[in-house]
């Protein structure tokens, strides 16, 4: 019996364990609104915290991307390891806190369910690579 019980542990901490990311599949409507987002623009060198007063103006690709709007720049950041599910539905909003008044790479980021009041889940805030208009 106890074999048997380190078994199923065995196989429960391993159904636990991932590869390296994968891409998740986005929408034609997110991939088209992301194009339009990035069309030209010219995307720079990845940082991990933007800039501080950069992260007020969001704008929700899908579950996978949001963009930060400051001028004619742009800041992508797709989220580590996956997505915030729900984020791109339409009725869920993203609540960071921000230590510095930064927002970082490794930020844990809350799913908010706007009708309830109510976290449905989390996310960990990945890179943000900055869009410039080409010239």
């Amino acid at each position: 019996m106890r074999s048997l019980s380190l078994v199923l542990i065995a196989a429960a901490l391993a159904s636990c364990v991932t590869g390296a990311p994968q891409q998740l599949a986005r929408s034609d409507r997110a991939e088209a609104h992301l194009q339009k987002l990035i069309a030209g623009k010219v995307a720079g060198k990845p940082i991990s915290c933007l800039p501080s007063g950069r992260s007020e103006n969001m704008i929700i690709v899908d579950d996978n991307t949001v963009f930060y709007r400051a001028g004619s720049q742009l800041f992508r950041q797709d989220f580590q390891n996956g997505r915030c599910t729900g984020l791109g539905s339409g009725h869920f909003a993203l609540v960071t806190r921000q230590f510095g008044g930064s927002l970082c790479r490794g930020d844990i980021a809350k799913v908010l369910d706007t009708a309830s009041g109510v976290t449905v889940g989390g996310c960990v805030v990945g890179d943000f690579v900055p869009y410039s208009p080409i010239r």
